[in-house]
């Protein structure tokens, strides 16, 4: 598996934020947002085993691991490793673009301990074509899709992405970072969504540059 970086820190975005977590980045993306914040992990990094991943992973002593990237689901051993990872007893957060299916994912979680963190892009990534959408069918309660807004024409587009194609999953509001957090925080109340508005933590505690964060 190509990996990026490995590292340790909390968890900055979504139903775990502030939670313990080892995160693995993989290497590569198919997709190229506007306000892309891991370009760093389009290429480069090094090719990992498995067998590696799991001893570097242990060497934390944290029971929850986050496979991330670029878009860790490219990588044709990432569900053997969350497969490996769950077997293992950690719980396990998968976070992808939402241009890839989901379903034989979701059907590694046999344990209820995987949680699928799904992205659905929106027009300010210039990436709002390529997504799967049927994959908001696929996703559990357990699970989350994550809208990236910009603005309120953001805004609009994920509350009719979420009228056209439901889901059970908890849906969380990430203002990009730096902008229009409060008019998207204001608009949810206006419409009395069921939905988190969620700034990145470990930018608020490290800053928006920090790799390894």
């Amino acid at each position: 598996m190509k990996v990026c970086e490995i590292f340790a820190s909390v968890q900055g975005e979504g139903l775990d934020i502030g939670l313990p977590t080892v995160f693995v980045r993989s290497v590569g993306c198919n997709l190229r947002c506007g306000w892309c914040d891991t370009k760093y992990a389009y290429e480069g990094g090094a090719e990992w085993s498995l067998d590696a991943l799991e001893t570097r992973i242990a060497t934390y002593k944290i029971r929850r691991v986050c496979l991330t990237g670029g878009e860790p689901l490219l990588q044709k051993d990432a569900p053997e490793l969350v497969s490996r990872l769950l077997k293992a007893g950690y719980e396990v957060s998968v976070e992808t673009n939402g241009s890839l299916p989901v379903g034989s994912l979701v059907a590694l979680d046999l344990a209820g301990k995987l949680r699928v963190s799904l992205d659905v892009k929106c027009p300010s990534s210039k990436m709002q074509g390529k997504m799967h959408l049927q994959n908001l069918s696929a996703l559990r309660g357990r699970d989350q899709v994550k809208f990236v807004v910009r603005d309120l024409k953001d805004y609009a587009h994920a509350r009719a992405v979420l009228k056209d194609h439901p889901t059970k999953a908890a849906v969380v509001f990430q203002p990009v970072w730096g902008l229009s957090g409060a008019r998207i925080a204001e608009a949810v109340l206006r419409d009395g969504l069921d939905a988190r508005v969620l700034v990145q933590l470990h930018k608020v505690l490290w800053g928006a540059r920090t790799r390894g964060r």
